[in-house]
């Protein structure tokens, strides 16, 4: 079927926003769906991820799950993230296929990656200890993004991926970041998780930051706020998150 001009500059549209949309969709999830083989049989199961900085996906998984003993012996894999339909057709709804290959993440990097997981998932501390546990990294090497009908876009690794050396900024920086924010200025914290994110209550911190975004928590509770622009350096995290907090006081309620 023949597209007509406003729809070839729509999908035009979303052909361009494409990458930010997966990686907002990425970083988002709280659960996907992991696809692995098993002597040529695929396997379905539901995962909790996490991302690094760089956009790579990290899986804590146990030893006695199916799809960790399928990884050890196949590494290649796929993920299928999901959002919210916009209506009753589950076709609306976007979503990313990512496929790469699995690694076991091993010594002083995967406690720090762990720790992050960790953040993102604060439930799992009943877990997290326990032997048969261990941390992978999946590294995104093509994704599929559907934005809804007719708007499927297949994107390599380099349209997908964050801007490496961005991702190394922020990474070197997201300790201070996050302790500055925590330790002077947790009304900013507090501002952008309910007035912003639909979060309840006092006592939100800052756990994580990426180029993209960067989540807050509370108890069990995780948001995600994403900036309206990947950021490059430390200065533009601070930027981002004070213009958010300015937003989230101005959207709060009279007291």
């Amino acid at each position: 079927m023949a597209l007509d001009e406003a729809q070839r500059e729509a999908f035009a549209r979303s052909k361009e926003a494409a990458p930010g949309k997966a990686r907002a969709l990425i970083r988002a999830a709280g659960e996907a769906t992991l696809a692995t083989v098993a002597d040529g049989q695929p396997y379905a199961s539901l995962v909790t991820p996490a991302t690094a900085g760089d956009l790579s996906i990290l899986l804590w998984l146990s030893a006695l799950s199916p799809h960790t003993r399928h990884l050890a012996a196949e590494p290649r894999c796929a993920l299928l993230f999901t959002g919210e339909a916009a209506g009753p057709n589950p076709q609306t709804r976007p979503r990313v296929t990512v496929t790469g290959t699995a690694e076991r993440l091993e010594g002083e990097g995967a406690a720090a990656l762990k720790a992050r997981w960790l953040a993102r998932h604060p439930y799992a501390t009943l877990y997290a200890e326990l032997p048969d546990f261990s941390l992978w990294c999946i590294v995104p090497r093509e994704a599929q993004f559907v934005g809804g009908f007719a708007m499927a876009h297949r994107l390599g690794a380099s349209a997908l991926l964050p801007d490496q050396d961005a991702a190394a900024a922020i990474a070197a920086a997201e300790a201070e970041i996050v302790g500055h924010v925590n330790a002077d200025h947790a009304d900013a914290c507090d501002a952008i998780a309910t007035g912003l994110l639909g979060g309840e209550g006092a006592g939100w911190r800052l756990i994580a930051v990426d180029v993209d975004g960067c989540d807050f928590a509370r108890e069990d509770a995780v948001l995600r706020l994403a900036f309206e622009r990947p950021v490059a350096d430390a200065d533009g995290v601070r930027r981002a998150l004070i213009l958010a907090a300015r937003a989230g006081r101005e959207a709060q309620p009279p007291s």
